[in-house]
């Protein structure tokens, strides 16, 4: 006598009775891919497209180390607003609903965009102007660590077993390839209006428009969510519990933290191949800010064209030894491409060559992360453990500048970058090691989670 399918299961084949409507899991998934990539797209507005603009938010007297450290804080500060806003929005996704904590998110960050695209500079304001810009995008950081901690996990509930590999990784796909549209705009933008000095075109106004972009944006993905997408069936979200981030760290703190440690050096990696490279690329390997921003470009574009093949393979062979290999693989491999285009001297060709190895083998642990953090916490609290686990390891790494200035007098500069990559990858592998493996989990069944307590 057969056992009946648990709701999971019978929505890995369509047709059947107790299956979801097919059209319901697309739109969740779409969903999904494209609030990642609205995310991303916001994310990584300050690092690419305030890069020849810095003149317009500080000082001209400032030195390049003050420069450098007030730039990282632009970065920084959404980062650090992340896990905050994945601790207030993962309550309300576990207890009031994914898709309406989602619509208030999305609605918060499109908001902030916008108004972070109406700032005035220093010559208006003076430091005041670095000051907001930094301040905005903190609670900027807050909606966005709410938005992903909701739209996630609602559109790994919906995705067939079978499938979530490759449908979490077209989901972060998207990060990079936000990277590369930007990266794009901003190469565009150049061309068309040369960022010569403080009342140059671009940095006078130019940079508003990839903002103006961001806010619309937001509001085509809100106005998705509303129309479009739907709550998971009841038995996907599990039981209510009043304090769902109480109840993370008192009952699952082994998952949380083998999560933390796994999360700590993707984003390490990320922030060496994202916020590093390129200022390298123009510091020590005199790169333009045109070949700067294609190589990025080409980078991002390597990393998102190998997500869907990470994300089937740790379907294939699981993802408990995916990301055990992946952590290796970024070490011999990641490490090694940036240290020798940093001392190969061979310009903007070695940068495009050597370019799509470190956009593969250092950002490449996002390819299935939205299916394994999800596959690692219980139904009532499924949100909250990913955007939690998600977010809070973005804190250490986030002041990633403070601690390659570490390395002054120890080695050069512009090596000291695979040091970190070379420790993100110890970080990932050690991770996976730790964790169980996740791939057949039943998102309806809490049971057929390994190793939760």
């Amino acid at each position: 006598m057969s056992t009946p399918p648990s709701a999971a299961e019978a929505s890995a084949r369509p047709g059947t009775p107790h299956g979801p409507d097919m059209t319901k899991v697309r739109a969740a998934v779409r969903g999904g891919t494209l609030a990642y990539f609205v995310d991303q797209f916001d994310i990584y507005l300050p690092i690419v497209v305030l890069a020849p603009a810095t003149a317009y938010f500080q000082a001209a007297n400032l030195g390049a180390s003050t420069t450098a450290v007030l730039a990282s804080l632009v970065f920084a500060s959404t980062l650090i607003g992340r896990p905050l806003g994945a601790i207030i929005f993962g309550h309300f996704a576990d207890t009031v609903g994914r898709k309406r904590t989602t619509l208030v998110a999305v609605g918060g960050f499109g908001t902030i965009t916008l108004l972070t695209a109406c700032l005035p500079g220093h010559e208006t304001i003076g430091m005041w102007s670095v000051g907001t810009l930094i301040a905005l995008r903190f609670v900027d950081g807050i909606f966005l660590g709410g938005e992903y901690t909701t739209a996630v996990p609602l559109a790994m509930e919906w995705s067939p077993k079978h499938k979530r590999g490759l449908y979490a990784s077209l989901i972060t796909a998207t990060s990079p390839a936000a990277y590369a549209v930007i990266a794009a705009i901003t190469l565009l933008m150049l061309q068309l209006l040369p960022a010569a000095g403080l009342h140059s075109a671009y940095v006078q106004w130019g940079w508003r428009i990839p903002f103006f972009v961001g806010a619309l944006l937001a509001a085509v993905l809100f106005r998705y969510y509303l129309k479009q997408v739907h709550e998971p069936p009841a038995e996907l979200t599990g039981e209510k519990h009043k304090l769902p981030f109480a109840r993370l760290v008192r009952k699952y703190p082994r998952a949380l933290g083998q999560v933390f440690v796994l999360m700590t050096g993707t984003w390490l990696a990320t922030n060496m191949e994202a916020a590093v490279t390129p200022a390298q690329l123009k510091a020590h390997l005199d790169l333009s800010s045109k070949e700067v921003t294609l190589t990025m470009l080409v980078i991002n574009a390597a990393a998102a064209l190998s997500y869907p093949v990470f994300g089937v393979l740790s379907q294939r062979i699981g993802r408990r030894r995916f990301y055990i290999g992946y952590g290796f693989s970024m070490v011999l491999i990641g490490a090694s491409s940036y240290t020798l285009l940093m001392t190969s001297n061979g310009g903007f060709g070695a940068a495009l060559g050597f370019g799509v190895l470190i956009g593969v083998f250092t950002v490449g642990t996002f390819g299935p992360i939205a299916a394994y953090l999800t596959e690692r916490f219980p139904a009532s609290i499924r949100s909250t453990g990913y955007g939690v686990g998600y977010s809070l390891a973005l804190i250490a790494p986030a002041f990633y500048q403070f601690y390659l200035q570490r390395f002054d007098g120890v080695m050069p500069a512009h090596l000291a970058p695979a040091v970190l990559i070379v420790l993100a990858g110890l970080l990932i592998s050690l991770g996976g090691f730790l964790g169980p493996e996740t791939k057949d989990v039943d998102m309806a069944d809490d049971s057929t989670i390994p190793a939760l307590s």
